[in-house]
């Protein structure tokens, strides 16, 4: 029986259809819940994707961590089901206090779309087992906000603690402190990241397929 990945659509979310046909190529079963949603039916993951969730009124993420599906991915998410939000998913993550920091606009004010080399910091997550460590993948980023903001003390306990999971590697599309592109929670199955793992999942469509071992990786998760 394939693993049951939710994957969270709320109003203004672009790229949940992506993340169904990413976790498809992976072998496991995409699960659609909406953000009026009181249960997440059993799934063994969630998925936060990326858009403009409410219209990112008042900032990115800080409506949608009140919509109801995600008092259920909190809770859950406290209890250990892994969960992974890319780019506006990640900022959901960070209104929620499911991940420190914060993601604000971009260095310069523009909407940054290309091609973005990271490296994989950490493999000891739910999320990027299947990686090397230092292993460097392209991946797309799309976004304004997407400039990691945290703390002295909170950027020194991830750094400490092996928990910025991805940097980019050549270049800084945001100006994101540390060039942190992706950071998990303290139980390593909570992890964001601002670019889109998505949309590199098919060599016909994308850069490159590194994205896949995202979501392969959960399937096999024992952190």
């Amino acid at each position: 029986m394939s693993a049951r990945i939710g994957v969270v659509t709320f109003p203004g979310s672009l790229d949940d259809v992506d993340a169904h046909r990413a976790v498809r190529i992976a072998g496991a079963e995409p699960v659609a819940l909406w953000h009026g949603d009181h249960d997440l039916r059993g799934v063994d993951a969630v998925i936060l994707p990326g858009g403009f969730s409410y219209g990112d009124h008042l900032r990115a993420g800080a409506i949608a961590r009140f919509s109801p599906v995600m008092r259920e991915v909190v809770d859950a998410a406290r209890r250990g089901l892994p969960v992974l939000g890319i780019c506006n998913g990640f900022q959901v993550l960070c209104e929620a206090h499911l991940l420190p920091g914060a993601l604000t606009r971009n260095a310069g004010l523009h909407f940054v779309c290309r091609d973005m080399w990271l490296r994989v910091e950490t493999v000891r997550t739910a999320w990027t087992s299947g990686y090397e460590p230092g292993q460097e993948i392209l991946v797309p980023v799309k976004h304004g906000e997407g400039r990691y903001v945290a703390a002295a003390g909170t950027l020194a306990e991830l750094e400490a603690e092996e928990r910025v999971v991805f940097r980019y590697a050549r270049g800084n599309p945001n100006g994101s402190f540390h060039d942190i592109a992706g950071v998990c929670d303290a139980s390593r199955r909570v992890v964001g990241l601002m670019p889109h793992p998505e949309h590199a999942v098919d060599g016909l469509t994308g850069p490159s397929v590194d994205g896949v071992a995202l979501f392969l990786s959960v399937l096999t998760a024992h952190v």
